[in-house]
C-alpha cells in the first residue's frame, strides 16, 4: 500500500523538473540587439550566462554627435527683449487685476460670514439633534474657509510681484 503511493510520489517530482531555455544575445547586419530562446532565428548568437540579468525593453537608439549648430529660435537667447517701462506697466495692471479680485474676494468672505451668524442663530424645530445643526452649519462654513484661503492666495501672489 505504502510502496505504490512513495513511487507515484517520486514519479511527481522527477518530472515536475523546473523549466529551463537558453537564453541567445543575437546581432543582425544593421546592428540591431534581439534576445531570443531561438538559436536558429539569426546570425551572430551568443548564449548569455544564466545568472545575467535579461532586459526586454530596447535600449534608445543612439544618434551620431553632430556638429554644434546656431541656436534654435527657441532658447532662451532668442526670445524677444520687453523694455523695463513695458515689463512695469504689465505688472501694474496684473497688480490692479489680483487687486480688484482681492477686493471681491473679501466682500464675498464678509457676506458668507455673514449668512454663517445669520443661520448660527436659528434653530429649527427638527433640529433637536446637535448633529444635524453642524450639518447644516458645514456648507455655510466652507464657504467662508474658500474665501478665506483665497484671500490668503492673494496676498502671497500680491506680494511676489515686484
Amino acid at each position: 500500500m505504502r510502496s505504490p503511493r512513495l513511487f507515484l510520489l517520486l514519479l511527481l517530482a522527477t518530472l515536475s523538473a523546473p523549466a529551463r531555455a537558453d537564453i541567445y544575445k543575437c546581432t543582425d547586419a544593421d546592428g540591431r540587439v534581439t534576445y531570443t530562446n531561438d538559436r536558429s532565428l539569426g546570425r551572430g548568437c551568443v548564449r548569455l550566462e544564466s545568472d545575467l540579468p535579461v532586459s526586454s525593453v530596447p535600449a534608445p537608439v543612439r544618434r551620431p554627435a553632430a556638429a554644434p549648430a546656431a541656436p534654435a529660435a527657441t532658447s532662451p537667447g532668442a526670445f524677444p527683449r520687453v523694455s523695463p517701462n513695458d515689463q512695469r506697466s504689465r505688472d501694474d495692471a496684473r497688480r490692479q487685476v489680483l487687486q480688484s479680485e482681492l477686493a471681491n474676494e473679501e466682500t464675498a468672505l464678509a457676506e458668507a460670514e455673514k449668512a454663517l451668524a445669520e443661520q448660527e442663530s436659528i434653530r429649527l424645530g427638527d433640529e433637536r439633534n446637535y448633529q444635524r445643526v453642524l450639518d447644516r452649519l458645514q456648507p455655510f462654513k466652507d464657504k467662508v474657509e474658500l474665501h478665506q484661503r483665497n484671500i490668503e492666495a492673494l496676498r502671497r501672489e500680491i506680494s511676489g510681484l515686484r
